[in-house]
């Protein structure tokens, strides 16, 4: 029941009404001194009447109680009461600050307990994007979440930030994706001051009705939201545009965030290299490490001025670095065993936060929480869209997306490769190419194998047929159409007495260890043992060498969220 319907909300710390189950490893809600309930709301407990008697089995005695004098009943966030009163206007829905977003997908998991997660769905401002996200959240496959901070002006203490009377633009931008397996994560940043075409965009207005916002060539990142009454389903679709990745969801959070956020913890670890003292953001920190929170946190992660050339590109290396360290912050001991610091960072973001409404429901949140935990921090890679100075601009104060460098980080992403090395796949890939690769190789015409197309472009099989047939020597090679089912990589399966043949036909394509999967071989027409080719979705062409290893291109910016800088 909502905290006004019972009892004096203000006598209450909601922390104090979370215990410790030592069976699950979560906390749970109680919801008296001497009743411990449930994190799921169920029936009454056996064994006591609906006047709150308690009764025993037939011939037990049970000792008088002493009678006390009746006290109100704690609160319970979230819950309904007998009385409930009407349910504040959240007015404006409030505009957004990375901090926040990233904070709440991190520690939703940690408070656990359905009847408070209810309450903090209350909380969360929803906006519907339409067709720019998904309808819903998987928790099998990989996703993609837009985090947006803008420049909108809220909450007290903020006049220093952001432009007056802006609507909120796309002012600090990340594009958060978890891999399928969950053994990596990377946050991408966007610069606000990226040259972009924005598409047309439909808008849902405030009495239900839809709008189509036209779009604009030849601007700044950060109008894909507020101008001409863009939402965040505006900026969705112009990322797509941008990188060719497809945003499922988006998260948004105020000013006010990092400042609750870091309060909520006791401050934030960050590390200088030379002492700052900026009158326009009034930070001052001295050289070396030193712990930030509230007020001064958000003036760390908003300067421009006090590092490096002081320009936006600059700003963003220093918000990866002080989201990395918010993150371990939240996710150490200290935090995660305190239901007091917990149950603040829950309040703090949920009120600060607006999402799509196809992840504005308490189970989905939580889903989310839950998959982003599995990933560990050594694994998060923070980098940047590659970019280069705008050339059509003499006085350079724009960027464009580097060609060169680009596509290839984009395409990581959409394939779902890490930019972490992952320790226990390169392990595995390292065995597979001494065990596989290392041996005795066959003559090209003594090797056999049959072709299948496993999601290549149509003809690919034939036209890989061709080349092996034609320039490799591989005379003994035949088209199998199509496989049965569609594949990302390219593999060749063969039987152990054909191990001699995989390694020259990986020789000759080259083929990774991990492409090769030692199987079983099938009978060609002659009646003759065949190795099978698949070619996959990275196949690039007949001749092209396919190489399992991904080579990601050479950043200006990368850190993982483990790791402690120092801003310069």
């Amino acid at each position: 029941m909502d905290a006004q319907g019972r009892g004096r909300a203000d006598d209450v710390d909601p922390a104090d009404q979370w215990v410790l189950n030592p069976r699950t490893g979560e906390y749970e809600l109680r919801l008296s001194p001497s009743a411990p309930e449930s994190s799921v709301p169920g029936p009454r407990t056996a064994g006591y009447r609906a006047s709150g008697r308690r009764t025993t089995a037939p011939g037990r005695e049970v000792p008088p109680q002493r009678r006390r004098r009746a006290e109100p009943e704690a609160p319970v966030p979230g819950r309904r009461g007998r009385r409930p009163e009407k349910k504040k206007s959240r007015g404006k829905r409030v505009l957004l600050w990375t901090g926040g977003s990233m904070a709440f997908v991190v520690l939703v998991a940690g408070v656990g307990g359905y009847v408070y997660l209810k309450h903090l769905e209350g909380n969360v401002s929803t906006t519907d994007v339409g067709t720019a996200g998904s309808s819903s959240f998987k928790k099998d496959e990989a996703f993609n979440i837009l985090i947006i901070g803008t420049d909108k002006r809220t909450g007290e203490g903020n006049e220093g930030y952001g432009d007056k009377g802006s609507a909120g633009h796309a002012d600090t931008n990340i594009l958060l994706h978890v891999a399928k397996d969950r053994s990596n994560a990377t946050a991408l940043s966007i610069p606000r001051d990226l040259i972009v075409d924005i598409p047309d965009c439909e808008t849902t207005q405030e009495d239900g009705s839809k709008k189509v916002i036209p779009g604009s060539s030849g601007v700044r990142f950060n109008q894909s939201l507020g101008d001409l009454g863009r939402d965040a389903g505006c900026t969705m679709r112009t990322v797509k545009a941008v990188t060719g990745i497809q945003p499922h969801h988006f998260m948004m959070a105020d000013f006010n965030a990092v400042k609750t956020l870091t309060t909520a913890v006791d401050g934030v670890d960050v590390c200088v290299e030379h002492a700052v003292d900026d009158p326009k953001s009034h930070l001052q920190l001295p050289a070396g490490e030193s712990t930030v929170e509230g007020e001064q946190a958000l003036a760390f992660v908003r300067t421009r001025h006090a590092f490096g050339n002081e320009g936006d590109l600059d700003r963003i290396k220093v918000q990866q670095q002080f989201l990395g360290s918010l993150m371990r912050k939240m996710s150490s001991s200290d935090t995660l065993t305190s239901p007091t610091k917990l149950v603040k960072l829950a309040e703090a973001a949920t009120k600060a936060l607006t999402v799509d409404s196809a992840i504005g429901k308490v189970g989905t949140l939580k889903d989310i929480a839950l998959e982003l935990k599995k990933v560990p921090t050594k694994n998060i890679t923070f980098t940047t869209v590659p970019v280069i100075d705008n050339p059509a601009e003499k006085v350079k104060a724009t960027v464009v997306v580097n060609e060169a460098k680009g596509p290839q980080v984009f395409d990581m992403i959409k394939n779902d490769v890490s930019f972490t090395e992952v320790e226990q796949k390169q392990k595995k890939e390292k065995a597979a190419v001494a065990a596989r690769l290392k041996g005795e190789k066959s003559e090209p015409g003594e090797v056999r194998v049959r072709v299948m197309n496993g999601g290549a472009p149509a003809g690919s099989a034939q036209q890989e047929l061709a080349y092996l047939q034609t320039q490799a020597g591989v005379s003994k090679s035949e088209n199998a159409g199509n496989a049965p089912a569609e594949v990302a990589k390219t593999t060749l399966e063969y039987a152990p007495d054909q191990a001699d043949q995989a390694r020259a036909l990986a020789e000759i394509l080259g083929l990774s260890g991990a492409a090769m999967k030692p199987g079983e071989s099938v009978t060609n027409a002659q009646g003759l043992p065949t190795m099978t080719l698949t070619l996959g979705k990275d196949f690039k062409g007949a001749g092209v060498k396919l190489d399992g290893s991904v080579k990601k291109p050479d950043l200006d910016t990368e850190s993982t969220a483990d790791q402690k800088l120092c801003a310069s």
